[in-house]
């Protein structure tokens, strides 16, 4: 009983049991947490649109929203929430409570397209630039026409219910973060295509983030890495972007292309997306479909609808339309209570252009502010054309949001893993650290055959893993492949100090000419301990820079593991084998 108590009253080994304590609490704070968390909101879906969005980028876990119940029937997991889809019918009311609020949802019906045997010639209608004149001056026009062309034949049928939109996993227990490689999703790897200063790269790391942000991305991580550590000279510098749930086509179509935004008039640019935009409605109340043109069928059985949002221009902006426009004629249609100038307000993205804006003749040299910005989108269906709309309205609003990125980037490598070969990665993992663990405690068995030498050392082993992975949700490192590997080399390390320090405590015998008092023995297996730790430190920080930061997180768990080992659970094993084999020194 005695040596019980010397053990818990040391204060090293006190200070073991709180950080064990407060790290649990940071890895679980709600470990009884029931519903199905929203991971993301799928774009254009019947959730987006009754308002809600996607959670922050890098967002702990714990935080995030998490659906409790659906038209008063209780939501505890994944498979009650699946159940639950299955009931509903086209054009029915959902509301959805969070903890955070209450959300009234219209479920879509679904179509699919059934193709059918030949072609059929349908008239659709595309514009074209024609020739007017005004006031004996030929000046080009902007107008609709229909021409005739020969489509494969198809019929549309009705496939139940759309998707909600929601993105949904059980509700989370803990505050770990799974790495892209044990949840799935897309990782790319970007150059600059121009050599930028580290300002413009810090910028340009922004940009993405803020795009990827408003587009409704989530679980993000944006960062610039190098191949080569910085005082080993300068490196090649890449952006590595990791999006959870992410396709490659949307994430290419998000970062491959600058984003380029700009609007002229009579061949003058008059503002481009950035900083010439410095407001742009996003809600309900200014943006959405057009009330005047909204949603109608063209030619051939198809449909096309019109949007509408209002964006406010600095005033420098605003100066240059009007100098662009003060000189230009008006065009009077006939029936029309007011006319339009003769060049429209021509829109470019990506240096194509993208619609073009007839100008009210009332804002002919005027400095506006707030203007409206519009477009189109179609589809076969009224639904599908209503979401191709919305489509294009929110990359629109995206780019006039972020603007352009600062230079053009280049896709060096662009990898795709399975939410299924995550989950084979994680539980390759477990097996593979039982297996190690069990031959650890055989290999101990028979070196020391001692089964009170063996137990301590494999449970500060388990400490010291536990320690690794609350200080990872603490400092919101997501843990992957890399990581897992740290852990083990980490603990691996920890065995063999823990040997180092049992070996100074029973070969005693060996040291009979000198000093070798329990203090004494301690001291020399210690100093061996950090000799290895500042050498393994050195070898493991130029990996947090080189690599493209593809092995920062070997590293990071590598030198936390360690320092967690050498600083609290290895000084409080030393107590522990003193307290437990004391009494064969007497």
């Amino acid at each position: 009983m005695s040596k019980f108590k010397k053990i818990i009253t040391n204060w090293r080994v006190i200070l073991v049991v709180t950080v064990v304590i407060l790290l649990f609490v940071a890895i679980y704070p709600n470990p009884f947490n029931k519903g199905v968390v929203i991971k993301s909101i799928a774009k254009n879906s019947s959730a987006m649109l009754a308002g809600v969005e996607n959670p922050k980028a890098n967002a702990p876990p714990m935080s995030k929203e998490v659906i409790s119940s659906m038209n008063g029937v209780g939501i505890t997991n994944i498979q009650d929430y699946y159940n639950f889809f299955s009931t509903l019918k086209p054009n029915e009311t959902v509301r959805v409570q969070t903890t955070k609020t209450i959300y009234v949802l219209t479920t879509k019906e679904k179509f699919i397209k059934i193709p059918l045997n030949g072609t059929e010639n349908v008239l659709v209608e595309e514009r074209v630039e024609v020739n007017k004149t005004v006031n004996g001056t030929i000046v080009p026009f902007y107008e609709a026409r229909k021409v005739l062309k020969e489509v494969p034949k198809f019929k549309t049928v009705s496939a139940g219910v759309e998707d909600l939109g929601f993105r949904v996993d059980n509700a989370p227990v803990t505050n770990l973060r799974k790495g892209l490689d044990l949840q799935g999703g897309t990782r790319v790897l970007l150059r600059p295509a121009d050599r930028i200063s580290d300002d413009t790269m810090s910028m340009l790391v922004e940009s993405l983030k803020q795009r990827l942000n408003v587009y409704g991305l989530s679980d993000i991580v944006v960062a610039v890495v190098s191949d080569k550590p910085g005082f080993l000279g300068e490196g090649n510098k890449y952006i590595l972007v990791e999006i959870a749930g992410a396709t490659e086509e949307e994430v290419k179509d998000l970062i491959a292309k600058q984003g380029k935004f700009e609007a002229s008039v009579a061949n003058k640019t008059v503002f481009k997306g950035g900083k010439d935009v410095t407001y742009v409605c996003r809600t309900a109340e200014c943006s959405g479909l057009d009330p005047n043109r909204g949603c109608g069928q063209i030619a051939g059985g198809g449909w096309a609808c019109t949007f509408m949002f209002s964006i406010a221009l600095s005033p420098e902006a605003a100066q240059r339309q009007a100098d662009a426009t003060k000189d230009l004629s008006v065009i009077n249609e006939p029936g029309q209570r007011s006319g339009y100038l003769s060049d429209p307000l021509i829109l470019y993205l990506d240096d194509q252009e993208v619609d073009r804006l007839n100008v009210a003749e009332d804002l002919r040299g005027r400095a506006v502010t707030d203007i409206a910005i519009s477009g189109s989108g179609s589809g076969t269906t009224e639904q599908n054309a209503l979401l191709s709309t919305v489509e294009n309205m929110r990359r629109l609003q995206t780019v006039l949001i972020t603007g352009s990125l600062p230079t053009k980037l280049e896709i060096i490598r662009i990898d795709t893993i399975s939410p299924l070969l995550g989950a084979k990665f994680i539980s390759n993992a477990l097996f593979t650290a039982f297996i190690a663990i069990l031959a650890v405690v055989a290999v101990l068995m028979i070196v020391y055959r001692k089964i009170k030498i063996a137990i301590p050392i494999m449970f500060t082993c388990l400490l010291e893993i536990f320690m690794i992975l609350g200080m990872a949700s603490l400092i919101g490192w997501n843990l992957d492949l890399a990581g897992i590997a740290g852990i083990i080399i980490s603990v691996g390390t920890g065995v063999n100090d823990q040997v180092v320090i049992t070996d100074e405590v029973l070969h005693k015998k060996e040291y009979a000419e000198r000093v070798y008092n329990w203090k004494d023995r301690i001291k020399r297996a210690f100093f061996v301990i950090f000799s290895a730790y500042f050498t393994i430190l050195a070898a493991m920080l130029p990996l947090l820079f080189a690599g493209a930061g593809l092995l920062k997180g070997f590293a990071l768990t590598t030198i936390l593991g360690f320092t967690a080992g050498v600083f609290v659970t290895r000084p409080a094993f030393a107590v522990i084998i003193q307290a437990l084999l004391e009494s064969e020194d007497e």
